[in-house]
C-alpha cells in the first residue's frame, strides 16, 4: 500500500494538481453556499474543462469540487436558514438558531471543523475498504457484472422520493436514452433515424450537464421570480478566536461525531443514497439518544456536529462503490463516473491494478482537499458570506453559458448544444412533473452494462440462462436485489398506512 501511495503522490504532488484541489475546493465552497447552485451543479459545470486535461489532474479538480460542494452548503444554511445543499438541509435546524442568538461564529466554526472531520474518517474507511472490495470484485465475470447492475437498478427506489413508480419511469427513461446509436456487441444502429450524430447515441457529458445544471439554472430562475431573497443575519467574524467554539465542547461531542461519521459513511457505501438522508437520518438518531432531545432545534452545537459530520462522512463512503465496483453512490458521484468515462477510465476492479495513480491521487486529493476546504472556509467566511447577495440575473446567465461552451467543447459539434438543452428541458419537465432525475442518471450509465452483459452471458452460456442463478456472487447480487425490492415495498406499503392513518386522525 505505501508502494501505491508512493505513485498516487508522485501523480499529485505538482503545482497543477495543487493548483487544481486550491481552485476546484474553493469554488465547491462557492456553489455548495450559494442557494441553487449545488456540488453537482459544481461538477456539471467542470466535466467539460476536464476532457482536455490529463486525467490525474481532471479527476482531482472534480473530486476538489465534490469535497468544497459538500461541505460549503453549511455556510448558507448557517446564515440565512437556506441550505446550500440537499446534504445541508439539518444544518439549519440548530445553525441558524444559533446565528439569531448571535452565536453565528460559533456555530460556523463547529460546521468547518466536523465537516473536516466527517471527511477524513471516510477517507480513511475509503483507503482500507475500496481496495478489499476490488481483490474480490476482480474474479467478476459478465455474470456478476449483470447482476450487480441489477442490484443497482433497484437503488432507483432509493433515490425516488415520495413516488417509487416516478422513480422507475425516469430509471427506464435513461435506459432508454442509452440505446440510442451503434449497439456495443452487433454493431447495429438503433433509434438514429437516418441521424448520423445520433449513430454514436449521446455523450454523458452534455446529458449530464443538461439533466443537472440547465434544469437547474431553469428552476432557479423561476424561483427567484416568485420569491425574494432572503438577508444573511449580520455575523461578528472579525473577532471570532479560533473556531469560536472550546476544547471542553469540541471532547463532549466525541460520540455524537463518532456515531454520525460512522453513519454518514454507512450511508454514503449504500448506492443511490447519499449525504441529502444521511444528514437527517442521523440527525434524528443523535437526538434519539441525547439527554436532552427537547433542546434540538433551538440552537445547540449538537445538531451541527451531526448533520455536518455525516453529511461529508458520505463523501469517502460514495466512492467505496464507485471505485470498487463502479456503481455510483450518489448523484455525484454519478458525475465523477461520467468523469472518469470520458477519461477513458472504466470504475472497477481493475482500477486498483491498471489505473493505481487515479486511485490513490483520489485518496491523497481527499485528505489535502480536506485540510484545505478547514482553512479556506475559515479564512474566506466573510467573502463566501458576501456571494450570497449576487444578484440571480446577473449569475444564472453566466452559467448557462459556461455550459453551452462547455458542450460544444467536447467535439466541436453543436448537436452536442441541442443535446443539452434538451436534456435541460427535460430536466426542467422532471422538476415539473415531480419526477426525480437521478434515477434517468442511474438507468443511463448502468443500462448499458446490464445490457452488454447480459448478452455475453448468453453468449458464454450458449442461451442459457441458469449460470445467473447458480454462480455464487451473480446469486448473491440478484438475491440481494430481490431483497431491496422486497424491502422498498414494504417501505411504501408502511409509509401508504401510516398516511391514510393520520389522515383519519
Amino acid at each position: 500500500m505505501l508502494e501505491s501511495f508512493a505513485i498516487g503522490a508522485q501523480a499529485i504532488l505538482n503545482p497543477l494538481c495543487l493548483l487544481n484541489i486550491l481552485f476546484g475546493v474553493t469554488l465547491g465552497i462557492v456553489f455548495g453556499a450559494i442557494p441553487g447552485l449545488s456540488a453537482t451543479m459544481a461538477l456539471a459545470l467542470f466535466l467539460p474543462i476536464t476532457y482536455s486535461m490529463d486525467p490525474v489532474a481532471g479527476i482531482v479538480l472534480l473530486v476538489s469540487l465534490y469535497i468544497g460542494g459538500i461541505s460549503g452548503g453549511l455556510i448558507s444554511a448557517i446564515l440565512t436558514r437556506i441550505p446550500g445543499t440537499p446534504s445541508s438541509v439539518a444544518t439549519c435546524f440548530d445553525g441558524y438558531p444559533l446565528t439569531a442568538k448571535g452565536e453565528g461564529p460559533k456555530a460556523l466554526g463547529v460546521g468547518i471543523v466536523f465537516s473536516f472531520i466527517g471527511t477524513i474518517m471516510s477517507t480513511v474507511v475509503l483507503i482500507f475498504m475500496a481496495p478489499w472490495l476490488a481483490k474480490i470484485a476482480i474474479k467478476f465475470g459478465a455474470y456478476e457484472y449483470f447482476s450487480i447492475a441489477v442490484f443497482s437498478l433497484t437503488m432507483m427506489a432509493g433515490l425516488s422520493g415520495k413516488s417509487i413508480v416516478k422513480g422507475l419511469i425516469s430509471g427506464f427513461m435513461g435506459c432508454i436514452f442509452a440505446t440510442v446509436g451503434m449497439d456495443s456487441i452487433g454493431s447495429v444502429k438503433r433509434y438514429t433515424f437516418g441521424n448520423v450524430q445520433l449513430a454514436s447515441g449521446f455523450n454523458i457529458l452534455p446529458v449530464l450537464v443538461g439533466l443537472f445544471a440547465i434544469s437547474e439554472i431553469l428552476i432557479t430562475a423561476e424561483k427567484a421570480k416568485h420569491t425574494k431573497e432572503m438577508e444573511i443575519v449580520k455575523v461578528d467574524i472579525k473577532n471570532i478566536k479560533g473556531f469560536g467554539f472550546t476544547w471542553e465542547e469540541f471532547i463532549g461531542q466525541k460520540w455524537n461525531m463518532l456515531i454520525s461519521g460512522l453513519i454518514g459513511t454507512g450511508i454514503g457505501i449504500l448506492p443511490g443514497i447519499g449525504g441529502g438522508i444521511a444528514n437527517v437520518l442521523t440527525y434524528g438518531v443523535i437526538k434519539n439518544r441525547s439527554k436532552y432531545p427537547e433542546k434540538f432545534g433551538t440552537g445547540i452545537i449538537d445538531g451541527i456536529v451531526a448533520s455536518e459530520t455525516s453529511n461529508n462522512a458520505a463523501i469517502g463512503g460514495a466512492l467505496v462503490p464507485l471505485l470498487a465496483l463502479g456503481i455510483p453512490g450518489d448523484t455525484v458521484t454519478a458525475m465523477l463516473l461520467g468523469g472518469l468515462t470520458i477519461q477513458g477510465i472504466s470504475p472497477g476492479p481493475l482500477m486498483f491494478t491498471e489505473n493505481v495513480d487515479i486511485v490513490y491521487a483520489i485518496f491523497l486529493t481527499m485528505i489535502i482537499g480536506s485540510v484545505a476546504m478547514l482553512l479556506i472556509e475559515f479564512y474566506g467566511l466573510r467573502w463566501f458570506a458576501a456571494l450570497l447577495n449576487i444578484p440571480k440575473h446577473y449569475l444564472l446567465p453566466g452559467i448557462f453559458l459556461f455550459c453551452v461552451i462547455g458542450a460544444f467543447g467536447i467535439g466541436n459539434r453543436i448537436f452536442d448544444v441541442w443535446t443539452v438543452l434538451l436534456f435541460g428541458a427535460l430536466g426542467y419537465a422532471f422538476h415539473k412533473m415531480d419526477i426525480p432525475a437521478s434515477p434517468f442518471i442511474l438507468g443511463f450509465i448502468i443500462g448499458p452494462l446490464m445490457e452488454t452483459n447480459l448478452r455475453r452471458g448468453l453468449m458464454f452460456s450458449q442461451g442459457d440462462f441458469t449460470p445467473f442463478l447458480t454462480e455464487p456472487i451473480s446469486a448473491l447480487f440478484l438475491s440481494a436485489a430481490l431483497i431491496s425490492v422486497v424491502l422498498n415495498a414494504l417501505r411504501i406499503k408502511r409509509a401508504k398506512v401510516t398516511s391514510k392513518v393520520n389522515m383519519d386522525i
